[in-house]
């Protein structure tokens, strides 16, 4: 999914922490293929960053319950943290989009398996987990 430049998307239930709102505007990042920009779309002034877990760690494979893969929820976002060094991104709570239908769904994992914190790089080959 490296090819969206903007498209608009619906959380089935809020994300944690931003509960007021499900719509979101997701635009491409110029100059960053797979990277791009979660913005609220109303009430909130709320932007984060999702990186498509495919590019960047390609060896992330969370069991993800079938409710959201029989919705035909295939491409897995990861929520990047910006900080003074290397970002990080959060493989504990992925987002599993629809890209044909705009729904998505934020994830919480159980278990101990992914963490908080992962360092984002897109030339990652070793397994995440």
């Amino acid at each position: 999914m490296t090819d969206v430049s903007s498209m608009e998307v619906t959380f089935t239930a809020p994300m944690p922490g931003l509960e007021s709102s499900n719509a979101f505007t997701l635009r491409g990042v110029d100059g960053a293929p797979a990277l791009f920009a979660l913005e609220a779309s109303a009430g909130l002034a709320v932007r984060l960053f999702v990186a498509d877990a495919a590019v960047y760690v390609p060896g992330y494979a969370p069991d993800l319950p079938s409710s959201a893969v029989e919705a035909g929820q295939t491409t897995t976002l990861l929520v990047v943290t910006p900080g003074p060094g290397e970002p990080t991104v959060n493989l504990a709570a992925p987002i599993v989009l629809n890209p044909g239908t705009g729904l998505c769904t934020q994830l919480v994992l159980d278990g101990k398996n992914y963490p908080l914190r992962a360092p984002l790089a897109a030339d990652r080959t070793e397994s995440a987990g």
